[in-house]
């Protein structure tokens, strides 16, 4: 099946409810091709740094639920912007990876976007992220709980 272009905006699909507006700039600011994708099992998100003339890139599963989506986003986006402060100085997930995202997450806590489980969840991990959500038990249990219901179980 082909790719096809959609407007920046169509991300709100994806998102929980009201957070777009709070996504949207940073990925005008960093000029950020976001690639929406199928399921893949050994990754939720990827970010792929601009170089030779294309722009920063950002993968991120389709089928995780608003809350998982808006998570892995962040993750991608604090690899962007750790990339831009250090290049490729520092580790992928070191300190100033774990500072950013941390950072990014913060923003969003204060906003009120996520449920209060979730919440308290991210809030135990700000002080050292885990280089994916899903290497933090809690976080993905909690997660669960919002994916959609598949019809038959």
């Amino acid at each position: 099946m082909s790719k096809s272009e959609a407007p920046l905006n169509s991300l709100s699909d994806f998102l929980p409810p009201h957070t777009y507006a709070l996504v949207e700039p940073f990925l005008l600011h960093h000029k950020v091709h976001l690639t929406v994708t199928r399921s893949r099992a050994t990754v939720l998100g990827d970010y792929r740094n601009a170089h030779a003339g294309k722009a920063h890139r950002i993968t991120v599963n389709g089928n995780l639920n608003p809350y998982a989506f808006l998570i892995t986003l962040l993750h991608e986006l604090a690899h962007l912007i750790t990339f831009l402060r250090f290049g490729h100085r520092v580790a992928s997930h070191g300190t100033e990876w774990k500072q950013q995202f941390s950072d990014l997450l913060k923003q969003f806590l204060i906003s009120g976007v996520f449920p209060s489980d979730i919440e308290e969840q991210l809030m135990r991990s700000l002080k050292s992220p885990a280089a994916s959500s899903c290497a933090d038990d809690g976080l993905m249990r909690v997660l669960r709980k919002y994916d959609p219901v598949k019809e038959g179980y």
